[in-house]
């Protein structure tokens, strides 16, 4: 057993979006075999409940409050340094010298790339990009216009650049899928040999069609879900392109269907979507009724980077999912028997009109979504990846 500091950015409990999906199961992981020492962010005061929640997973615990107003103002500073400012952003004096005060520690498990800013160098560490930031960064600035463009793509540069050097550092480094350690590799070939992918997984058991949740949608109603934090700004520039330019052509073909909105802290833009057509949830207490009782659920976004964990968990509550190429790409379901694509949204009209129209189809692919699952989606074969490597750093 090995004393481990844990480095994440954000508290990973309660598990009820993407990256703390990942960060709590790569949690409850690792404290099977070792000791923890976490170091990370609270950025939603909610999350204070869920203190005790993570003490349980960890022999030491230090939060740092992070207030997002005041943390893009520090942000800024980057424009001085020259640094990329994705690190100020995350950048606390406190949280430096509880690390630094931390004896004992035989390695470190970093989640995302701006925490190996608190790394101490004499530590040996395994980093979890998740997925390459940088690139992110680099698509935001094509779909904005200056300066917002020119700051994307600085962030992008900059980023990319504080990845390669983080990459040399680590042991090892870890992408969620193949293609994204790819693209990592074709920007920083100096790093082959030492970057590896760690897929996601699903847990199948809480995900589960078996549990009977009574249905939180009126009757007569063809509901569409699509679920995730609505402040992030790929899932807000997605329900908005869906409500505009998918709906409508949908609901004149089927004047029953609506489309809900599922997820915490809801944007300006898609609490303006909420209607007649489109109901906007906000926080929801349990998103699996939501999925369970779906006549589709949808995933369409534009830009996606890595594995959706939104797509696996409607695949696991067996439903059948219409995702964007770029959100199934990554995903080892065959197309139209396990998981539908779609590109443009004469796509998503033909493929969603294509399920409402048949029902029965439509279960059987949401049944042989939740197979898929089953068959390649268990948390603990995907994160073993990263046991081999522990081994070799602290025996």
């Amino acid at each position: 057993m090995a004393n481990l500091l844990y480095l994440v950015h954000r508290l990973p409990y309660p598990p009820n979006k993407g990256d703390k999906v990942r960060s709590f199961h790569l949690m409850r992981h690792l404290a099977r075999a070792h000791r923890l020492y976490l170091g990370t962010f609270i950025d939603d005061p909610a999350d204070e409940a869920h203190l005790d929640d993570v003490r349980g997973y960890c022999a030491d615990l230090h939060v740092a409050r992070l207030t997002p107003r005041r943390a893009k103002l520090r942000s800024l500073r980057g424009l001085l340094t020259g640094e990329a400012l994705s690190l100020p952003y995350y950048r606390d004096a406190v949280l430096r010298r509880w690390v630094d005060s931390l004896c004992d520690i035989d390695a470190a498990v970093v989640f995302s790339s701006v925490m190996a800013d608190y790394l101490p160098e004499r530590l040996p560490a395994l980093i979890d990009f998740v997925d390459m930031d940088s690139a992110k960064w680099r698509q935001y600035a094509t779909t904005h216009r200056w300066p917002l463009s020119w700051l994307y793509r600085r962030e992008g540069e900059r980023l990319l650049a504080f990845e390669r050097t983080i990459a040399q550092r680590a042991a090892h480094s870890f992408f969620v899928t193949e293609a994204e350690r790819d693209l990592f590799l074709a920007a920083a070939p100096e790093c082959a040999g030492r970057v590896d992918a760690m897929g996601n997984g699903v847990d199948a058991d809480f995900f589960s069609p078996e549990h009977g949740f009574a249905s939180p949608y009126p009757a007569g109603e063809l509901p569409l879900a699509f679920t995730g934090a609505m402040d992030y700004w790929p899932n807000v520039d997605a329900a908005v392109w869906f409500a505009r330019e998918i709906l409508p052509a949908l609901r004149d073909r089927h004047p029953a269907l609506r489309f809900y909105v599922v997820g915490r802290s809801p944007d300006p833009a898609v609490q303006a979507l909420a209607g007649e057509e489109v109901v906007v949830t906000g926080t929801v207490a349990d998103v699996r009724p939501y999925l369970a009782h779906a006549a589709v659920v949808v995933a369409p976004l534009r830009i996606a980077r890595g594995i959706q964990n939104k797509v696996l968990e409607a695949m696991a509550m067996a439903r059948p999912v219409v995702a964007s190429a770029a959100c199934a790409a990554p995903i080892a379901a065959e197309r139209g028997t396990e998981l539908l694509a779609a590109e443009m949204a004469a796509d998503y009209v033909a493929q969603i009109g294509s399920l409402l129209a048949d029902p029965a189809r439509a279960d059987d692919i949401g049944r042989a979504a939740r197979r898929r699952v089953l068959a390649s989606y268990s948390w603990d074969a995907h994160l073993a990846t990263i046991d081999r490597h522990l081994a070799q750093l602290a025996p």
